[in-house]
Formats: C-alpha cells, sequence, structure tokens
C-alpha cells in the first residue's frame, strides 16, 4: 500500500471539506446532484467518446497502482540475474530451463526461455524492446485516460456552473432565491477543478512515473538477459546492473 497516496486523499479531502467549513459555507454547500450530473457524468462522457475500448479497459485495470503500485526491487533482480549467470557458466544455458517454468512475469520468463533456446543475443534484444515499447505504449495510453478527464472536468464545472446561472437569471423577481441559487451554481465549478486538481492529473502523473519505472526496470532486465546469452562474467554483470538502482 502507497501510504502517500492514502496521506494525499485525507489531505485533499480534509482541504475541501475543512476549507468549506471555514468559509462558512458548510458541508451542504459541497453537496449539489445536478452539479454531480453535470460534472462527473459529463466527464465520464466525454472520455469514454475520445478512448477506444481496450484503452479505457486498461485505464480501469491499472487505477490501483496508484494506491498499490506493482512491486519492484531491483537489487534481488540483480541478484537473481546474476545467479542465474553463473548457473549459465558452470552447467550451459540448458541449467536455466528449470527456472523458467518457476517464473510468473510473463516478459521475464519469454525472455529467459529466448536465452535457454540459444537465441542471438541481438535477436533477444531486438523482440524485447518491441515488447517493451508495446506494453509502456499501452499503459502510457491508459494513464492518460485519467489525463483527459482531468482536462474535461474543469471545462464541464464551468458549464455547470452556467448552467446555474441561468437558473438564476429566471428567479430575479425572487431575491429570496438568488443566494442559494449563485451558491449551487459554482458548486459544479468546485467539482470540476477539484476533480481535476486533487484527483484525476495526479493520479495520471503518478500513473506515469510508474510505467516509466516499470520500463526502465524491464530496460535493466534485458540487459542482464543479453549479458547471460553473452557468457560474461557475473561479476561484470553486477557492476553494470547496479548502474540501475537508484
Amino acid at each position: 500500500m502507497d501510504r502517500l497516496s492514502l496521506i494525499g486523499v485525507v489531505l485533499a479531502l480534509v482541504a475541501l471539506v475543512g476549507g468549506s467549513i471555514l468559509k462558512g459555507a458548510g458541508l451542504s454547500g459541497l453537496w449539489s446532484p445536478a452539479a454531480f450530473v453535470i460534472v462527473i457524468l459529463g466527464t465520464v462522457a466525454a472520455i469514454l467518446l475520445q478512448t477506444p475500448m481496450a484503452t479505457f479497459k486498461r485505464a480501469m485495470s491499472i487505477v490501483r497502482w496508484v494506491f498499490r503500485p506493482p512491486v519492484q526491487d531491483r537489487p534481488a533482480m540483480i541478484a537473481r540475474l546474476v545467479e542465474w549467470s553463473t548457473v549459465a557458466r558452470r552447467q550451459g544455458l540448458l541449467g536455466l530451463e528449470p527456472e523458467v517454468q518457476a517464473l510468473d512475469d510473463p516478459f521475464l520468463r519469454k525472455g529467459l526461455q529466448m536465452v535457454v533456446d540459444g537465441v542471438e543475443p541481438e535477436s533477444i534484444r531486438q523482440m524485447l524492446e518491441i515488447e517493451l515499447h508495446g506494453q509502456s505504449q499501452r499503459d502510457l495510453a491508459a494513464a492518460k485516460v485519467f489525463e483527459g478527464m482531468g482536462i474535461y472536468s474543469p471545462t464541464l464545472g464551468i458549464i455547470g456552473a452556467v448552467l446555474g446561472l441561468m437558473a438564476v437569471m429566471k428567479n430575479l423577481a425572487d431575491p429570496s432565491k438568488l443566494g442559494h441559487g449563485i451558491a449551487a451554481a459554482f458548486t459544479a465549478t468546485i467539482y470540476g477543478i477539484g476533480a481535476a486538481n486533487l484527483a484525476l492529473l495526479p493520479m495520471a502523473s503518478k500513473l506515469k512515473g510508474l510505467i516509466n519505472q516499470q520500463a526502465d526496470e524491464r530496460e535493466m532486465i534485458i540487459e542482464g538477459l543479453i549479458a547471460i546469452a553473452q557468457g560474461e562474467n557475473p561479476r561484470n554483470i553486477e557492476a553494470r546492473l547496479n548502474g540501475f538502482v537508484v
């Protein structure tokens, strides 16, 4: 669990709710079914029009990374690659066959299987980099779904405010309704700007960072597997891969 994300969510709620209370608007000032329909449903509608189904499904599957990011332990991965290189030098590449069957990561399993099969190092690099590039592009496109929602929601908030003010203009003859109507109109703006800047855009940025970190780790894996295929000294492999540890 990512504690910083949890702390961020709590502080965002405190800032929004606490600010409303301190400003005298109260909790009721933040609730408006009409604003919710216009901003939230409108934002979802806009992003559905923009996004292919496969990308949208991928976005929904990786949103959990904001709170439960993929486990990355580069020192442990380096130790594993060095261990494989030692086995390969002592027993040959076929000695790594049992390791392939025990791997859960499809990318790592595919790469090690190619090493065991004796595929040329340059071919291994080319195929794994193509797969890495494709997966990274798909994941980045999924992260941009939340970025797009963060761009659309403030505009939908303005639309909600304008619609609310239009309703207020119809009641100019009744001054008792003006204050409440104007407050309700601007609630939509709060929804739009708040959703964008306190949730959607930060989520998109965090997902992009995690995707880039994952890509860097897989670049390290590619370098390690190529070195094993080339029969390099385990200590040299370890020294090279340590450069990927931040």
